[in-house]
């Protein structure tokens, strides 16, 4: 995925620098997603059967990671913007890795509910905001290219780090293996923050994309809006407003896959229908990595919503096991990038200057699709099966489609 000796990226014959950065920041994706985002069903179960905690303060604790980390995101992009983003990551990891390293020794709910917030927190620190960020400051004109590089890590973790996580509670107990895990988070993230990640190409003498300086360059005069002025544009408020519906939609597909299959086929088609979808976001994310180099991004967006539903409505319908793994493989095909867009299209419109609050801010804000989405695929699906649930986030989709496209194009 990096470039090739030819390309204007490379200054005397050597890789830009920044392409480092970005496969760093990927192995820090991976850790913070197989340990946190993906693990916190595995932990969860782990509390119920081993501990015994009641299944509704877990489901609460899950909430509270969801509230830390938009709030932890939101510091976190506050700090970026004024301090070195490498500082932000690796105190936040540090933390992080302590609170995992000590599950162990929860015994009540209500240190379960703190561990979960604290460990939320932690993880809007050292996860999405500072990677898009650090990303956005390297790149420009490849930027899309370099987020789904270090964005991959997000699908790499749920399948290599979570299973591995699910196996050492299960071999050694809670107790047994949190330190192994706290001791895993930290080494995933901090020595490759601390060592080869840079907060910003001009801390090296570089500018994005490896541009040599000069005074007429483009990287040297690209605008930067503030967050002030930014959060007020009719642009921010329609991605913020389409990405609401729009990952509320793609999470409650998500959240409910593996029923749907193992109702309307088996446990082994919902375990294939699972790997694929992970398989199929990953690839897609790298592939459109490369789509977006010629497609301009808004047009791309909305057609990754649109596809989305039709994915969602195949689900919809899908009654066989072939049925629902090509329709998993054409829903999980747009998932990853879906994702990845809302932070290549703000820092777009917005520039770099303030682009760890803009983002923060608006991702803060997309949580109540996130957390609405599961919720109303299972209160639908109770009382109208998964048909109508399906077809109901597959309108979502829609709609999200159609704020984004009401929002116009952005004014640089």
């Amino acid at each position: 995925m990096a470039p090739s000796p030819s390309d204007p990226g490379l200054q005397s014959g050597r890789i830009f620098y920044g392409w480092y950065v970005a496969y760093a920041l990927c192995l820090v994706a991976t850790t913070t997603a197989g340990l946190a985002f993906y693990n916190i069903s595995v932990l969860l179960d782990a509390f119920v059967s081993e501990r015994g905690f009641p299944v509704a303060v877990a489901s609460l604790a899950s909430g509270l990671f969801f509230v830390g980390s938009g709030t932890g995101g939101v510091l976190a992009g506050h700090l970026i913007d004024r301090f070195d983003a490498r500082l932000v990551v690796i105190v936040s990891a540090s933390v992080g890795a302590l609170a995992l390293g000590c599950i162990g020794l929860l015994r009540e709910p209500w240190q379960l509910h703190a561990f979960y917030l604290l460990f939320g927190f932690t993880f809007g620190g050292c996860g999405l905001v500072p990677i898009s960020t650090i990303v956005a400051r390297w790149f420009n004109v490849r930027r899309p290219q370099a987020l789904a590089i270090a964005s991959t890590g997000l699908s790499l973790g749920g399948v290599v780090l979570t299973p591995l996580s699910a196996l050492a509670i299960k071999q050694l107990g809670l107790a047994g293996a949190a330190p192994w895990l706290g001791l895993v988070f930290f080494l995933g993230v901090v020595p490759a923050t601390a060592l080869v990640v840079r907060p910003r190409p001009q801390a090296m003498g570089l500018e994005p994309d490896g541009v040599a300086r000069r005074s007429d360059s483009v990287a040297a005069t690209l605008p930067g809006i503030p967050f002030s002025q930014a959060w007020r544009t009719r642009y921010y408020v329609a991605v913020t407003g389409a990405y609401v519906f729009a990952l509320g939609a793609q999470v409650g597909g998500i959240a409910h896959i593996y029923r749907l299959a193992s109702t309307r086929a088996d446990d082994q088609v919902a375990a294939l229908a699972v790997a694929l979808f992970a398989a199929v976001s990953l690839a897609g994310r790298l592939a459109s990595g490369w789509l977006m180099m010629s497609v301009p991004l808004r047009v791309f967006a909305l057609a990754l919503m649109a596809v989305q539903a039709i994915g969602l409505a195949l689900l919809a319908h899908a009654a066989s096991g072939p049925g629902i793994l090509a329709a998993t493989a054409f829903f999980g095909a747009t998932s990853g990038t879906i994702l990845m867009m809302q932070q290549l299209l703000l820092a777009d419109a917005f520039g770099t200057r303030e682009y760890g609050r803009i983002y923060s801010v608006s991702m803060l804000l997309t949580v109540i699709g996130v957390a609405a989405g599961p919720a109303l695929v299972g209160l639908i699906s109770t009382s109208a099966g998964y048909g109508s649930a399906y077809l109901a986030i597959a309108v979502a989709s829609l709609v999200g489609c159609a704020v984004m496209a009401l929002g116009g194009t952005p004014r640089r």
